[in-house]
């Protein structure tokens, strides 16, 4: 939705069903796509994130294994020549070319991700100011920490699905697509800055 925001024309594409995806959508594996990536201007790239997130520590410490692939993306990415982003949590080896969080947005959620790009030109951003209500988007659920917060707070510890939806910006997602996803205002905002580069290219 951020990039529909933006002024591109978004074809998504997951291993998985996506019923409420609001645009095209391919279904196939990302690794192996069924189409030229040449032909598109800019590509976005979410690599499974479950080996670097902080809710699956658990599982990796009961000894469950998570694909890696921020590498064979940024392979993929930059043999094909065009520009692209990946996006991922805290933790990923990622080159952090920009950090972005709700309160970038005055979003009521702590939801950090880190952008790397191809292009590599963003102005600096201002620190986190995080409200004082915050909602946390991530796993099955609250986790412990922003539960005993909402509690001091004199909140109902968890907050509903439609809490969660109204402070990501994503009304037409699940719980489950909810915690895979990122507020859309982050990909208008590197969306944005995406197109001010593919046009500085096609003018140069």
């Amino acid at each position: 939705m951020g990039l529909h925001r933006a002024g591109f024309d978004v074809i998504g594409v997951d291993i998985k069903p996506s019923p409420r995806y609001p645009f095209t959508f391919v279904q196939g594996d990302a690794l192996n796509l069924p189409f030229d990536l040449t032909r598109f201007d800019f590509i976005w790239a979410s690599p499974v994130c479950k080996k670097y997130t902080i809710a699956g520590h658990n599982e990796r410490a009961r000894g469950r294994e998570y694909p890696d692939q921020v590498e064979p993306v940024r392979k993929m990415l930059s043999a094909c020549g065009v520009t692209y982003v990946i996006e991922n949590v805290p933790g990923a080896p990622l080159r952090p070319d920009i950090i972005l969080c709700g309160s970038h947005f005055d979003l009521p959620i702590a939801r950090h991700r880190l952008f790397e790009t191809s292009w590599r030109a963003f102005s600096l951003l201002p620190a986190c100011a995080h409200v004082a209500e915050l909602i946390t988007v991530c796993g099955h659920g609250t986790p412990s920490w922003m539960r005993h917060k909402r509690i001091k707070m004199g909140l109902h510890p968890n907050a509903s699905v439609a809490m969660k939806r109204n402070a990501m910006g994503i009304e037409w997602a699940n719980r489950e697509e909810l915690s895979q996803a990122i507020p859309p205002a982050y990909a208008e905002f590197i969306g944005r800055a995406a197109l001010d580069h593919i046009n500085a290219r096609k003018a140069a």
